[in-house]
């Protein structure tokens, strides 16, 4: 198995959930006026007059939206108010605006929204280059997954740990974006991922926090405290990706209208601004994380999956598909020739290994060093049972390590 570097996308994000997921609007009895009218002005649409205490009109963002409204509801003390939500829940489904869209998924799945926007030149009639998208596609994840590393844990670098538990916290996020590829907007449902997005607003206030005080003094002190508050190697490279190849970027948190805000954060939260001028600092912080990120002592179960060494006797390398003991998927390390030996015969029965060590930040937290103290580990039926079949799938694996090619 490979390790993919946070630069490199893992996977794409859930797709708008609008044509695949989702083809009715939410139904009238359902909605909240207020909540409605909130996500329109989020939204970018105008407020034209209307009936005071009764109704307002609502028109879209953009040129040409003048011929378009809605009579949208104040509140449900009125007889017509359910009439005058079903009219615009219709219409709102009937809109090719992109807005249109975005407010009928927020209604849909109360979500906190994530919107990134990079000032990038534009092309013949508005035109992006399709590679524009794909950048801010690929620094939104990024982004995000560094945000949901930070729920599970505060380090300046994370390397592999915990990277699969947090990818696997976006599988309900929702994505829209608009053509050109210069705004994106991430849906974060507030069942599942509201400590997400909490954790993130505070993040990127404190590394905006921590890129002035260092232009400002010349000093990195800033960084080191900004850790506790999200701040990470992962978080500052998706920042390089936001704004690299831009006139400057900018992410704003918004929480969902009908849950309201969160205990200690802003309403409304501003825009968080980066420019090309931070670059230089963004990736001397995050080069000062990867550099100071310390190892971490450990003890691991696994089970062996690839054993090898240079000849019939002597030290070997060996890799564990981890069970328990660290948020990684696997790990490396070196034995000596009896360790070497009790785990090639674990392996053979079907038994994982229990091993103490420690987990190197250099690669990633793939290696442990220091290995130490290999004991089979005995398992029940079921996980034995597993191991064996695994064993069958890899001879190969192990007919290299015995081999001593």
């Amino acid at each position: 198995m490979t390790h993919r570097p946070i630069d490199e996308a893992l996977r794409p994000v859930r797709p708008h959930p609008v044509d695949a997921l989702w083809t009715q609007p939410p139904e009238p009895g359902q909605v909240d006026p207020a909540v409605l009218s909130a996500l329109l002005h989020r939204h970018g649409w105008q407020r034209r007059g209307g009936a005071v205490g009764r109704y307002g009109r609502w028109t879209p963002p953009g040129p040409g939206g003048g011929g378009t409204s809605l009579l949208v509801p104040e509140s449900r003390a009125f007889p017509d108010s359910d009439d005058l939500l079903g009219e615009a829940l219709v219409a709102l489904s009937r809109s090719g605006s992109p807005s249109a869209r975005d407010v009928l998924v927020a209604l849909a799945v109360p979500s906190d929204e994530i919107r990134w926007l990079r000032e990038v030149p534009a092309g013949p009639v508005g035109a992006a280059p399709w590679t524009v998208e794909e950048q801010l596609r690929a620094a939104a994840r990024q982004t995000l997954l560094a945000g949901a590393l930070a729920t599970r844990a505060r380090a300046g670098y994370y390397g592999a740990r915990h990277r699969r538990s947090a990818a696997a916290s976006l599988d309900n996020v929702l994505v829209g974006a608009e053509p050109g590829g210069r705004r994106l907007t991430a849906f974060l449902p507030v069942s599942t991922g509201r400590p997400l997005a909490i954790r993130l607003h505070e993040a990127l206030y404190a590394a905006r926090e921590a890129i002035d005080y260092q232009r400002a003094t010349g000093g990195m002190d800033a960084f080191d405290a900004a850790v506790e508050a999200g701040v990470s190697r992962e978080l500052l490279e998706a920042l390089v990706a936001l704004v690299r190849g831009t006139e400057g970027a900018r992410i704003a948190v918004e929480w969902a209208p009908s849950e309201g805000v969160p205990e200690g954060c802003a309403a409304p939260a501003e825009p968080v601004e980066f420019s090309p001028g931070d670059l230089p600092v963004l990736r001397e912080a995050g080069a000062r994380y990867l550099r100071e990120e310390p190892s971490v002592p450990v003890r691991i179960t696994g089970a062996v999956v690839r054993m090898r060494r240079s000849g019939p006797r002597g030290a070997g390398t060996v890799r564990l598909r981890v069970i328990a003991g660290a948020e990684i998927p696997h790990v490396r390390m070196t034995l000596d020739e009896e360790a070497y030996r009790i785990a090639g015969h674990a392996h053979l029965v079907g038994l994982p290994v229990r091993v103490h060590g420690r987990l190197e930040s250099r690669g990633g937290f793939r290696r442990l060093t220091d290995a130490s103290g290999v004991v089979p580990v005995q398992v029940d039926e079921a996980e034995r049972d597993r191991l064996m079949k695994s064993l069958q799938e890899n001879l190969d694996f192990f007919e290299e390590a015995c081999s001593g090619d």
